[in-house]
């Protein structure tokens, strides 16, 4: 327990080490892009190709792929039926960002310091979770809030497959479905690289944190986070109910506090939610989610 604890404290000393560099003037949010770019396109497809490289692809793993789309779906009425008398713009802002799981840049890096055999199940559970972030959600949001209703197909696989740590999940999963087994010296150099992932994407996190915010908007921003939420803690009720392997239980849980996703942010940018409002919603999920995961974690660690 106290291992944990510990651990837990440094990932958050970290992004508080990164957010007073950035209030000191030694480092700005512009860095964080920088960063990102890295993250998205280095580390995070390390981890992904070395937590892979020998997975033995079980009905079990495939299942995950399934969770991720459907449990996003079953988040996305329910947010739309929250927000379902306010604007168009808020009833996006709640379906962007009240549903999804930031994977890649919070979720990961956590399981990977903390419970690195659960990687797998993540990863898996984040190729269908992607289909969702990287189009689907948009998709259905449009119908539901009245929007453009055109689906295109192939932009949507396009956008997919621009996603590097998405191809990689695609790539490697091919891969181990035909048994191939990537050079022993590959996965060495890319050990480091791995390694890496956890503490820029915390550090990161740190640059983006933003705290301040109009206070005509602070109702909206508290009832969506209240709602993801409270969602999340009903659903980590639900998982720990049912009868699942131990280790599974505890990546279910773990997703059920995930962070606001960065396609979230992004779309509901794009949609007309303002820049304030989002950009404080993601942070205090970034701030929240990591103590109810070191919670859960220590709840449920003895018996994975």
């Amino acid at each position: 327990m106290g291992t944990i604890i510990i651990r837990a404290v440094g990932l958050f000393l970290i992004i508080v080490l990164a957010y007073f560099l950035k209030r000191i003037g030694f480092l700005h949010q512009e860095d964080g892009s920088s960063l990102s770019i890295i993250i998205m396109n280095v580390t995070l497809p390390a981890v992904v190709i070395s937590n892979l490289a020998n997975l033995e692809v079980k009905g079990s793993l495939l299942l995950f792929v399934l969770i991720g789309l459907v449990w996003s779906l079953v988040q996305i009425f329910l947010s739309y039926y929250a927000a379902k008398r306010k604007s168009s713009v808020d009833q996006q802002f709640f379906i962007y960002c009240a549903t999804g799981f930031n994977v890649g840049n919070f979720t990961l890096p956590f399981v990977q310091g903390f419970l690195p055999l659960g990687v797998p199940l993540l990863s898996m559970f984040d190729i269908g979770n992607s289909i969702m972030l990287a189009g689907g959600t948009k998709v259905i949001s449009d119908r539901l809030t009245g929007q453009n209703i055109d689906v295109n197909p192939k932009k949507i696989l396009r956008q997919l497959f621009s996603s590097i740590p998405f191809t990689c999940y695609v790539v490697m999963l091919a891969l181990r479905l035909i048994s191939f087994d990537l050079p022993t010296a590959f996965l060495t150099v890319l050990e480091p690289v791995a390694d890496a992932n956890v503490f820029l994407s915390m550090f990161m996190i740190g640059l983006y944190l933003e705290l301040r915010l109009p206070r005509q908007d602070r109702n909206t921003v508290l009832q969506l986070l209240t709602l993801r939420y409270a969602m999340g803690l009903v659903f980590v009720l639900l998982f720990y109910l049912l009868p699942l392997a131990p280790l599974a239980k505890m990546i279910l849980c773990l997703l059920c506090v995930t962070p606001v996703p960065l396609f979230g942010v992004v779309n509901s940018v794009i949609a007309g939610v303002k820049e304030e409002s989002v950009g404080v919603a993601s942070s205090i999920s970034f701030l929240v989610s990591l103590p109810l995961m070191t919670l859960i974690l220590l709840l449920l660690g003895p018996t994975v």
